[in-house]
């Protein structure tokens, strides 16, 4: 019989996870420029759309189909979700001994991870892409992309980086995070930057929206990390404390970081430090003592900053809402401190966090399993997008007329804050 209690924590989670696509929305629409803010925020809101169907159609089966013994890729039989509802009444009629909640959950609650890692990308390719050629990429990148990589860590033991390799990944920091922003800095290298970048300032419009936004992401953040334990138990708990915490700690770390730099801390910085608190803890939230997750936290937070205010400069690449300096950087120092960091008794594998064994194991798995994400990742990605470019003709940026104008009017013919006096 199911335990109705962590059938319930589980169906609230899922409900958290999918408001953070939203809470995303707000965050990465407060940093837009005024004229761009609504194709920013669709960008997020159509991924919902788009996510949510092909998820259904062929993604849930590409990353659980088949028996968990492909190292690469789940399996067909699960197109369409055909074999749910059998499934559903058979496991009522007889429920799994180890099943502590319908399976039918998981469904959703790994929609909703898809959702919100493909609205991350969109951050980096602010005020310049066309929004179909975005749609064309996205749709075959979470089915050709994410689906296999979400088998490679979480598909079973047959499993690629998380099985043969035995890298940890709690809840999403290569999966998520590390795709997402390797992700973004690969498409905004290859569309370029935006007019004017490195000459003239982009401000963000909105800053409540920035702040409602990631007030959102966090409250989510706590299904996102917490229902990854897949029950409600111990360690779900012990993964909404370190959640809180390290999120804390990158907020403060952030604001300090900002007071020494510029002599003023900002709302905008505090948001930014609280979802890098979020990011960094996300690889091994219910692996580590909740003093590491301080300890994580307070670390990400200059590190991000850095790759933000310097990397981005210096390199020259035009990473526009800061997809890669926040979840890229964030997640591969997230995996690499899992290393350190996890308790042996916690671990998924034999290994535990060299600080408690001595024992550099853990710690080369998990640096070889970030170093895989990102081959994968960087491959295929340019792969889609060089066939996306030959499906569009060529364009996947808007014309400069229409950049200058504004993708709110130019791609969607909307604004978000029209004039009752006729004048914007």
């Amino acid at each position: 019989m199911y335990d109705s209690g962590s059938t319930a924590f589980m169906l609230v989670c899922t409900m958290l996870v999918f408001l953070m696509t939203p809470g995303l929305a707000f965050f990465y629409g407060g940093l837009a420029r005024r004229k761009n803010v609504v194709n920013t925020m669709l960008m997020c809101f159509g991924i919902i759309g788009l996510v949510g169907a092909l998820w259904i159609v062929a993604g849930w089966s590409f990353a659980y189909g088949g028996d968990g013994s492909l190292p690469f890729f789940g399996g067909f039989d699960q197109l369409l979700a055909l074999p749910t509802v059998s499934a559903l009444l058979a496991q009522t009629a007889n429920p799994p001994a180890d099943a502590t909640y319908p399976g039918i959950v998981d469904i959703a609650f790994q929609m909703a991870f898809a959702m919100i890692t493909a609205a991350i990308v969109t951050g980096s390719l602010a005020g310049r892409v066309r929004f179909g050629a975005l749609a064309l990429f996205m749709g075959i990148w979470v089915l050709v992309v994410y689906a296999p990589l979400a088998h490679m860590v979480w598909g079973g033991e047959g499993s690629l980086i998380g099985g043969i390799i035995g890298a940890l990944d709690f809840a999403g920091g290569d999966v998520v995070h590390i795709s997402s922003g390797v992700t973004g800095l690969i498409l905004c290298l290859m569309v370029g930057s935006r007019r004017g970048f490195g000459v003239m300032s982009y401000r963000p419009h909105n800053v409540p929206f920035v702040a409602l936004g990631a007030g959102l992401l966090w409250f989510g953040w706590f299904g996102f990390n917490g229902g990854s334990a897949f029950a409600a138990d111990g360690i779900a708990a012990l993964a909404v404390l370190n959640t809180v915490t390290a999120s804390a700690a990158g907020l403060v770390s952030w604001l300090v970081v900002e007071r020494v730099r510029t002599g003023k801390p900002t709302l905008v910085g505090a948001s930014t430090g609280l979802v890098a608190g979020l990011v960094v803890v996300t690889p091994g939230a219910g692996f580590v003592e909740p003093w590491a997750a301080l300890v994580m936290g307070a670390m990400v937070s200059p590190v991000c900053y850095l790759a933000i205010s310097h990397l981005k400069a210096r390199i020259g690449y035009d990473d526009a809402l800061d997809a890669f300096g926040c979840h890229g950087v964030g997640g591969i120092l997230g995996g690499v401190l899992t290393g350190l960091f996890c308790v042996p008794e916690l671990s998924w594998t034999d290994h535990g966090g060299l600080l408690y064994t001595g024992d550099p194991a853990l710690l080369i798995d998990q640096v070889l399993g970030i170093v895989v994400t990102l081959a994968i990742v960087i491959v295929l990605d340019l792969l889609i997008a060089f066939a996306v470019r030959a499906i569009m003709g060529g364009k996947i940026r808007v014309d400069e007329a229409d950049e200058a104008l504004g993708l709110d009017i130019s791609e969607h013919g909307e604004s978000a804050y029209p004039a009752f006096s006729g004048l914007d």
